[in-house]
């Protein structure tokens, strides 16, 4: 009796650890509205930056609203308004209110694992008794070396959790995404405010820069995501 038994739970644990490592024919379908929070992490400045974002894939739009996290002198704080059928971009200053309106000249890139990418691990975040599993992705490819994007998604509802972005050899963003909420709470927030309406064509400074170093700034600035 004692032998069945643990014969049992023998092939239960095995039937269990199995399952993780069966290799998944195509990738989960992500959901294609939330709302949540992220941080940003951009490997060339060393800098995070913490936003609430609401995503919106059905209209391909994204509202990003940078969040304080301290006081820093001269630290602007911006949202972002990506409306990319129109191909326009508003950057607002939360203060002041000033509006930029910006030409967006990147493609729509979702949150989401395309059909074509490369299965490359599957795991628990975190230790005993969390069970967040997920599975991690990537578009590298037998004729390339080096991925230019890794994307962890759970396993249970496709929500994204990690996604590192490399568009070129500068250029290398990290980004973690948590506190999702499905749906958009509020469609409002896609629309630009009234001062927007004599909108600058320049994106603001985010600091206070020397005269010379703000032409530098504006003519480096990237508004492409996994960039956004």
């Amino acid at each position: 009796m004692q032998t069945g038994l643990v014969y049992l739970v023998v092939v239960c644990v095995w039937a269990v650890g199995a399952s993780s490592l069966v290799r998944p024919e195509e990738p989960c379908v992500a959901p294609l509205q939330w709302e949540g929070r992220r941080v940003q992490y951009d490997h060339s400045t060393g800098r995070n930056t913490r936003a609430a974002v609401a995503y919106d894939a059905q209209n391909q739009r994204m509202r990003v609203l940078e969040q304080k996290t301290g006081h820093t002198p001269c630290k602007k704080f911006f949202e972002y308004i990506y409306l990319f059928k129109s191909g326009v971009l508003f950057q607002i200053e939360q203060v002041t209110k000033a509006c930029a309106k910006l030409n967006l000249t990147e493609p729509w890139d979702a949150y989401d694992i395309p059909m074509n990418s490369t299965y490359e691990d599957q795991y628990f975040i975190g230790g005993p008794g969390d069970m967040i599993e997920v599975q991690e992705w990537s578009d590298r490819k037998q004729a390339r070396k080096d991925e230019t994007w890794v994307g962890v998604y759970t396993l249970k509802d496709c929500y994204p959790v990690h996604e590192t972005y490399t568009k070129n050899s500068t250029v290398t963003t990290s980004t973690r995404i948590f506190d999702l909420e499905l749906g958009i709470s509020d469609p409002d927030v896609f629309t630009p405010p009234s001062t927007c309406m004599s909108a600058l064509p320049e994106p603001g400074v985010a600091e206070c820069l020397e005269s010379g170093l703000v032409s530098q700034l504006l003519s480096s600035v990237s508004l492409t995501e996994h960039g956004w």
